[in-house]
């Protein structure tokens, strides 16, 4: 045997693999492979095994959704958002929340899933820009943009987003047509007793609420586009069936004395801060095929919270309105299926606002059930719904955290984790690494020159108790065009 055959024959007897035939050497890559090695499994209790269990990594992340960024502390990129993920069966809902302290990318991670979203062929509904973060993304994607304001459009609080079109469309579906008819009452009727609690800072009587509910029904019964003069003629009349609902008795006076507070938060409504914006007769209709963005930036420099909020909260009910009916009219095969996505930034100005107003915001997003309809809200902390004066706000508030089946955090302060804490479960390891992206940049004095906080563009990912994705948002290079705001992530900045 040849010195070459000897040595062939040492390294098959040492890999345990035997010489093939000739007739197993054919074609191309053939020849032998070594065996597997054997694996021997080892069992150990927890404090044996204390750095292998729990798990301190996660498994793979499946590829769906928006890419969103390399994960940091492993190889990979994640690929996620609230939609696809709930169309896969990975989270059961889609909903989502974003949780980050001001200028570590909030805006900009989920301008990131919009421009994915189009992509998808879905729809963003950015139900009110007060900074504006969204108005140039939206535009740049050929979307409409509503600006409101003083001098601007409004928005009326009886506008339910041309549900009188929609149910005309519904005539050959009863069924349909008359839940399609009974939600947007419902919703006119929230939105006005919404306004009316931020403008008394109280919440609206029992008495207040059965006679607006009447009074919205004789003003749909009549037909046209009813505003909040019409709706205050209408309590001003008195009809029977009004009488009736505010349990007047039969007595003229007692009616007017009962229904004065009532006329009055009206007329509040119509005049002064509030009046320009919501006592308009109609509100521009929202376009159902490309995304939409309320551009309510010029109210930013108000003093007044109170309409900060009142005119979210408008947008909010005017846009879940017109996403509803696109979806009934679709359901009943009368117009093209179509997928939206609802932005709702700035939550914590409208939970700020006036005491139970989390109820208010609670029954708006209720309403909103149909399969296609994703929602996204974006707010600094939990400390924005632990803050709360009254007690069943707090938990009302802590439920949009729960619903929410994909939370993204940023950096946090120390005091946010026991609230997290009281929704999933968080590692030491997470704890430290969400706390460590709070810490501010550095600043050159000779250079003039910060760099980025910690916790710029970083988030993580969490869906349940299992180890949360920790990942790195990154601008690709046609982002920056529409990512120019206060909180833009350029690495280092000159100081001017």
């Amino acid at each position: 045997m040849s010195g070459v055959g000897v040595l062939d024959a040492a390294v098959d007897r040492l890999l345990g693999v035997g010489r093939r035939r000739p007739e197993e050497e054919r074609g191309r890559g053939s020849g032998s492979s070594g065996p597997e090695p054997p694996l021997v499994m080892h069992r150990g209790t927890s404090r044996q095994v204390c750095g292998l269990w729990p798990l301190v990594i996660g498994g793979a992340v499946p590829m769906a959704g928006a890419p969103l960024g390399r994960v940091l502390g492993a190889s990979g990129m994640l690929c996620a958002d609230h939609i696809a993920w709930f169309e896969r069966g990975l989270v059961s809902a889609p909903s989502a929340m974003v949780l980050a302290l001001n200028g570590l990318g909030k805006s900009s991670l989920v301008r990131r899933i919009v421009l994915a979203h189009a992509c998808m062929g879905i729809h963003s509904m950015i139900l009110g820009d007060i900074k504006p973060d969204y108005v140039d993304v939206v535009r740049a994607l050929g979307g409409q943009v509503i600006a409101i304001g003083h001098g601007r459009a409004g928005v009326n609080p009886l506008d339910a987003g041309n549900v009188e079109a929609a149910a005309r469309m519904l005539s050959a579906h009863p069924q349909e047509r008359t839940a399609l008819l009974a939600a947007a009452h419902e919703r006119k009727k929230n939105m006005v007793l919404s306004l009316m609690h931020l403008a008394r800072r109280r919440p609206p009587s029992r008495r207040d609420e059965t006679i607006l509910d009447e009074a919205i029904t004789i003003l749909e019964a009549r037909g046209g586009s009813p505003a909040l003069g019409d709706l205050l003629e209408v309590v001003r009349q008195g009809p029977e069936s009004l009488r009736l609902a505010a349990l007047d008795r039969g007595d003229e006076g007692r009616y007017r004395a009962l229904t004065e507070d009532l006329e009055v938060s009206l007329m509040a409504l119509m005049r002064g801060r509030m009046g320009q914006i919501f006592s308009v007769p109609t509100t521009t209709p929202m376009k159902m095929d490309r995304s939409v963005v309320f551009d309510v930036s010029s109210l930013i420099h108000e003093h007044s919270s109170d309409l900060q909020g009142a005119v979210l909260l408008a947008c909010w009910s005017y846009g879940f309105a017109t996403v509803e009916i696109a979806q009934a009219l679709a359901d009943a095969g009368v117009a093209p299926r179509r997928r939206y996505s609802l932005v709702m930034d700035e939550l914590w100005r409208i939970l700020r606002a006036s005491s139970g107003m989390v109820e208010r915001v609670d029954s708006l997003t209720r309403l909103n059930r149909t399969i296609g309809v994703g929602q996204m809200m974006i707010t600094h902390s939990m400390t924005d719904l632990s803050s709360l004066a009254d007690e069943a706000d707090r938990a009302r508030a802590q439920g949009f955290v729960e619903r929410s089946k994909m939370l993204f955090l940023g950096g946090l302060p120390p005091r946010e984790m026991d609230l997290l804490r009281g929704v999933m479960s968080f590692s030491d390891a997470e704890q430290q690494l969400l706390t460590s992206w709070n810490a501010p940049g550095a600043y050159d004095e000779y250079e003039e020159i910060r760099t980025a906080p910690a916790g710029m563009g970083k988030f993580m990912l969490k869906t349940s108790d299992a180890p949360g994705i920790p990942f790195q948002v990154e601008f690709a290079p046609g982002e920056d065009a529409v990512n120019d705001t206060s909180a833009r992530w350029n690495v280092t900045r000159r100081v001017r």
